[in-house]
């Protein structure tokens, strides 16, 4: 097992040189940059070119984008991904200090997506086909195939503006901020459940058809005919075998979790990286858009082999050598 873990590790290195490459040309090539995006439009106008320059230069932006990465990536592997633009700190610092907030939004939806979900779709299958089945199934479909800020945006207008039972932004209240209080949870429900609510919908879908084809498998049969309790049949057998593909989505969500973090941080305005993301966007921030999305690289990197890991637990068949 270490052997493979240090193996995928040792991989995952040109993998992230190449996303690294990817990403820096993609942004260096999108329209604008980001003297225009310090400069008042009225004013660029009219302001010499030399100066332009000049502020270019002091930017580094003056080099090809070939010597600028070789620049950046020597840096890097010293741990210095660079400085915003805007602020002058160090993008490292800045992403790691709102890294804690996302991750919380992150693993507190997550958590309710899986134990909903998972519980939902046992339910729906040892029911398959009665009322409550078919009335989860559609539910199932509506949130899958409705996107997060939908339920974000919705969810703001009747809870918060109509209703007036919760808070329509921030992670706390003006002059509150103590941690973690009730102050905190009552200005996480909305982004939580919004986030949430696809991961339920999914979880709940594959637990179900991944139930139903455990009991209709012949190792249940087998268990039912020794006369073993129908719960015994159904956790035992039926639940532990078919919880082996619902490892495979809990990593694989991954990717769509953090997309959707981001929106529905910007939504909310939730301190964390996908606000920094947002704002490293419309300033463009080259060096802090650079350390947000290295950052996501190496969390869905990590998700997937902390993935394939735990297939061994859950499945003692699956041995990595």
């Amino acid at each position: 097992m270490t052997q493979y873990i240090v193996r995928r590790i040792l991989i995952s290195i040109p993998l992230l040189f190449g996303i690294s490459i990817i990403t820096f040309i993609i942004i260096n090539l999108a329209p604008g940059d980001p003297i225009s995006a310090m400069v008042n439009p009225l004013e660029e106008a009219v302001l010499p070119g030399y100066v332009l320059e000049e502020m270019k230069k002091s930017l580094g932006l003056d080099k090809p984008m070939p010597v600028r990465y070789v620049i950046w990536l020597k840096e890097a592997f010293t741990g210095n991904l660079g400085y915003s633009y805007h602020t002058k700190q160090p993008v490292l610092q800045m992403v790691l200090g709102r890294l804690p907030t996302t991750i919380s939004l992150m693993v507190s939806a997550h958590a309710i997506g899986i134990v909903l979900g998972i519980t939902l779709g046992v339910i729906s299958a040892i029911r398959q086909y009665s009322k409550m089945d078919f009335s989860l199934t559609v539910a199932a479909f509506f949130m899958v195939s409705v996107p997060e800020f939908f339920f974000a945006l919705t969810g703001m207008f009747i809870f918060s503006v109509a209703l007036g039972w919760l808070p329509t932004f921030g992670m706390w209240t003006a002059g509150s901020e103590t941690g973690f209080n009730w102050d905190l949870i009552h200005h996480a429900v909305l982004p939580v459940l919004a986030l949430s609510l696809r991961d339920i919908a999914g979880y709940m879908r594959y637990t179900r058809a991944s139930m139903l084809d455990s009991l209709s498998a012949d190792f249940v049969t087998t268990a039912r005919a020794k006369g073993l309790s129908e719960r015994l049949v159904l956790w035992k057998h039926a639940f532990r075998n078919g919880l082996i593909p619902i490892v495979t989505i809990i990593g694989l969500s991954l990717p769509s979790l953090i997309g959707g973090a981001l929106i529905i941080e910007t939504i909310f305005a939730w301190p964390g990286v996908g606000d920094l993301a947002y704002q490293a966007l419309v300033g463009r921030d080259y060096p802090l858009q650079m350390a947000v999305l290295l950052m996501l690289a190496v969390a869905i990197l990590a998700a997937n082999l902390f993935t394939d890991v735990l297939y061994a637990f859950v499945d003692p068949r699956i041995r990595h050598s």
